[in-house]
């Protein structure tokens, strides 16, 4: 329920939070380091307690972080508790949710993110086919409304908002009409990202190095823009148990083998707990852009 903390390259210190029980999402994303979503859902429910989030978050918290971050092994607008969850969290630091958008239509998602001290919105595509090719959403989902849901969500939300756009090679992307609709939604900041971590299909691959400098180009004449191409470093947070401390971190963010040896180092443990955890089918290891990375199996 509860990881890392993790340094992000958005956010800076996270503590993590899996409001999600297991990959449950709207979306299916072809560059997805969880995987591919074999649960596509939209209709909201309840899985964790507000109460229990909280107790698991207080026993956490050890040292202080940058925010606590709602950034499940899915997406966590699913969670009709949402609201109440981040709410209880608040006088323990800042609340942070990096979502999809996909539910931001709907006008209670909207009343749990505005809980938020800060939020990050999902836009690949302004473009229906190319945002169908990329994110795989559930059927029942349409774009238009979408868009329409974060423009009105921008418009009352008091908090910071930041968006990501993730680039995949051989996609011909829009970047004018996506530039254009982030003039309108008024972000505090747009990250352009591309893959770093091995993706739910393997053929993906991180877009090229022009075609980013054209989006980063487009993108600054209209908002306050920067890129997102580098790995975080390895200040991951740990708790002592080295066993879980990777399981609970590759449940939802899989781990760069340098950052596997550094968790373990701090953890004062040796290889033989990874070994055990491949043994069990627990881990595996997947190589992308030449690195090795630790993925959690599901």
């Amino acid at each position: 329920m509860i990881f890392g903390y993790v340094p992000s390259r958005r956010l800076g210190r996270s503590l993590g939070v899996n409001n999600l029980p297991e990959k449950i999402c709207s979306y299916s994303c072809i560059y997805c380091q969880i995987g591919r979503t074999e649960k596509l859902m939209i209709e909201r429910r309840k899985f964790y307690e507000p109460h229990e989030i909280r107790r698991e978050v207080e026993k956490a918290l050890k040292d202080e972080v940058d925010y606590i971050t709602f950034v499940p092994n899915g997406e966590p607008t699913l969670d009709i508790n949402l609201g109440k969850s981040a709410e209880m969290l608040k006088d323990l630091g800042k609340v942070a949710i990096i979502s999809n958008s996909s539910l931001v239509w709907r006008e209670d998602v909207r009343e749990d993110l505005s809980v938020f001290d800060l939020v990050s919105l999902k836009i690949d595509s302004t473009d229906e086919r190319l945002w169908k090719r990329i994110n795989r959403p559930h059927r029942d989902l349409k774009l238009e409304n979408i868009l329409e849901g974060t423009l009105e969500f921008s418009g009352s939300y008091d908090g910071i908002l930041i968006t990501e756009t993730m680039l995949i090679e051989s996609f011909n992307y829009d970047f004018e009409s996506i530039a254009r609709f982030l003039k309108k939604l008024k972000p505090d900041k747009a990250y352009i990202s591309i893959p770093i971590r091995p993706p739910a299909e393997r053929w993906v691959k991180p877009a090229r190095p022009d075609v980013i400098m054209k989006a980063y180009e487009t993108f600054s004449k209209y908002v306050d823009v920067d890129l997102l191409t580098d790995y975080e470093d390895l200040n991951f947070g740990f708790s002592g148990d080295a066993r879980k401390d990777l399981l609970s971190i590759t449940s939802v963010h899989p781990l760069r083998e340098e950052a596997v040896f550094e968790i373990l180092k701090k953890d004062k443990a040796d290889y033989s707990v990874v070994e055990e955890l491949l043994n069990e089918g627990k881990l595996e290891i997947r190589e992308f852009r030449g690195k090795r990375f630790y993925v959690r199996r599901r």
